[in-house]
């Protein structure tokens, strides 16, 4: 069976290659769906725009969602993602550089079943990266698809 996809949405490039650059470090080998702002990663998963016709029966394992994103911010994202019927289960890591607490509360509250902030040195970051990999795409046991 084919792995399933990681939606990381994230607009800084920097960190975009630093996640892709953990993730392979570390084996995690799922293919990896790159989305750079929140209104790329709606469309994404509801099938929309530039990814009209796309099978929306196949969710990501996990989404990787930064906060702060242009067109539409990961909290949003978030907080439509939860009002969903096809994607209210669908795990979602928060992974910011924000330190605030108000952010992390917002997370929560808006449904984030995992606020990870991002070490600055690639070593922690990486390590970051395989364990949430170990836990998201090997231990975790998802929800059972709708209808079942």
């Amino acid at each position: 069976m084919k792995d399933k996809a990681i939606l990381l949405v994230e607009d800084s490039q920097r960190d975009e290659e630093l996640t892709l650059s953990a993730l392979s470090k570390n084996n995690i080998t799922n293919e990896v769906v790159v989305a750079r702002d929140g209104a790329e990663a709606l469309d994404y998963l509801f099938a929309t725009g530039a990814h009209a016709g796309r099978n929306t029966a196949e969710l990501p394992t996990v989404v990787l969602l930064d906060i702060k994103l242009p067109k539409i911010d990961g909290l949003e994202v978030l907080r439509r993602l939860r009002a969903d019927e096809r994607t209210k289960l669908l795990p979602v890591v928060i992974l910011t550089s924000s330190k605030e607490d108000k952010d992390r509360l917002a997370g929560y509250t808006s449904g984030a079943n995992s606020y990870v902030r991002k070490p600055i040195e690639f070593a922690e970051f990486s390590d970051a990266i395989r364990q949430l990999g170990l836990y998201w795409l090997i231990l975790n046991e998802s929800p059972p698809p709708a209808g079942r």
